[in-house]
């Protein structure tokens, strides 16, 4: 299936549930994956983060007729289900970083924008 477009956290915004479902999944996560699915059936994944699993953010996925796995059934800390956490970031950590150092975010941001579409794919 793939994977979706890389996202950034707005510069200043804390990552609360609000935001969450505005901007992360509102905007970006959920169109792309939509975009990416079509008519295959998909389950959406989170992890334990507080802003996935107040009640806010599991009813906004609820009124959107997501199919997610719910936050007490998801088991805490497995890598074999999580591979992003455990694997991935930490392969393109050393993709991006490799013989570069980087003063601002700004010129943080393009190195893992292109090592992220370059190389994540092949992880899977």
């Amino acid at each position: 299936m793939g994977k979706t477009n890389m996202i950034f956290v707005d510069p200043g915004e804390k990552v609360n549930s609000s935001y969450y479902c505005r901007f992360i999944l509102g905007k970006c996560l959920l169109p792309d994956i939509q975009a990416r699915c079509r008519q295959h059936k998909w389950t959406y994944q989170q992890d334990g983060a507080p802003a996935h699993t107040v009640h806010n953010t599991t009813d906004y996925l609820k009124k959107d007729k997501i199919d997610f796995i719910k936050p007490d059934v998801w088991p805490p800390n497995s890598p074999s289900l999580n591979p992003v956490d455990y694997a991935v970031w930490g392969a393109l950590q050393q993709r991006v970083y490799h013989r570069r150092k980087f003063n601002t975010v700004e010129k943080l941001k393009q190195p893992i924008t292109t090592e992220w579409k370059k190389t994540v794919a092949t992880f899977y």
